[in-house]
């Protein structure tokens, strides 16, 4: 059997990953990825992008058309007796028994992990239902369990021991708010652990909010990598206040600027990259529009989709 590397610097890495279907159909298309380890890595993409082919590719559940990917240090799918025990997963929603109990549920996923010891067993599942909030409904059947609860007891099950990776497929949904929020806080908490968690995700907040890196996927390709910081950082908007928006507006409009906005008086807008602010201040101050402030600012990672993307996108579901 393969061994686990005991320290990787990428939890998982691709190399041309590509997935073909039936049809002709390109579900995933020369995928590079690295997950750098410590890392809340959130992979980002509406609906339909690939991301949930590619988690079943990374996870040995479907064989690649071409190119490989390695997870911990080893090559899947051929070394999936070795790298899954130290891997949690939550892909497409959880698989239950609808007549046990929540509780039971999770006895039973335990049992069947080969390397757990059956003598803390009892003690591994209390401490997992309360982790996501359900040990007030542990004794309930799993078929009485609303989405969400369903969604909670299925990441119960990934934290059922410890991982190096926890790898969550859109695990907010079917949340309200306040659960959104308790998973959030709870993947905050994995990571601080040292567990990387990599958390695929259609909800532009749910990414900014919690990773610390991001991957941006759209038709199967991957648009860009990296720090979440970095990537909101690569398109900054020029932001004016004034109460002469309109005039603002037509100005900054002569000389280049994009995707004007206004808003009351505010003004923001994407500046040409070859132009010195300096120069639009002056050129506002010249026309007569008196200017109370005027800087750049950080762009959201919406914006940054955007620009990258030329589409709009979910932000809160």
């Amino acid at each position: 059997m393969d061994s686990v590397d005991p320290v990787v610097d990428s939890v998982i890495e691709t190399r041309g990953l590509t997935k073909r279907y039936g049809g002709g159909h390109l579900a995933v298309d020369r995928l590079d990825l690295t997950v750098p380890a410590g890392s809340v890595f959130g992979f980002l993409g509406p609906n339909g992008s690939g991301k949930t082919t590619t988690i079943r590719m990374l996870m040995g559940l479907i064989e690649p058309t071409a190119g490989s990917a390695a997870v911990l240090g080893r090559p899947m799918p051929r070394a999936a007796r070795a790298v899954l025990p130290e891997v949690g997963a939550l892909i497409e929603g959880p698989a239950l028994y609808g007549y046990l109990t929540g509780r039971d549920n999770l006895v039973r996923y335990d049992a069947a992990d080969p390397t757990a010891d059956p003598r803390t067993r009892r003690a591994r599942v209390a401490e997992a239902l309360d982790r996501v909030g359900l040990t007030a409904a542990a004794g309930k059947r799993a078929r009485a369990y609303s989405l969400g609860m369903k969604q909670r007891l299925g990441l119960a099950a990934a934290l059922l021991r410890p991982r190096r990776l926890l790898v969550l497929d859109e695990p907010t949904n079917g949340l309200d708010p306040q659960g959104m929020r308790e998973i959030r806080t709870l993947v905050r908490e994995l990571a601080a652990d040292g567990t990387t968690v990599f958390l695929s995700s259609h909800l532009l907040d749910e990414i900014e909010q919690v990773c610390t890196h991001v991957a941006v996927m759209t038709r199967g390709r991957l648009i860009t990598q990296g720090t979440v910081a970095e990537l909101a950082a690569g398109t900054r908007r020029l932001a004016v206040t004034t109460p002469d928006p309109g005039g603002a507006a037509r100005v900054l409009k002569e000389r280049g600027v994009t995707d004007v906005v206004v808003t009351d008086d505010r003004v923001t807008g994407e500046p040409p990259a070859d132009t010195d602010p300096a120069e639009l201040n002056a050129a506002l101050v010249g026309a007569g529009v008196r200017v109370r402030a005027f800087g750049l600012e950080r762009a959201s990672l919406e914006d940054a989709f955007v620009a990258l993307t030329g589409e709009g996108f979910d932000v809160a579901g």
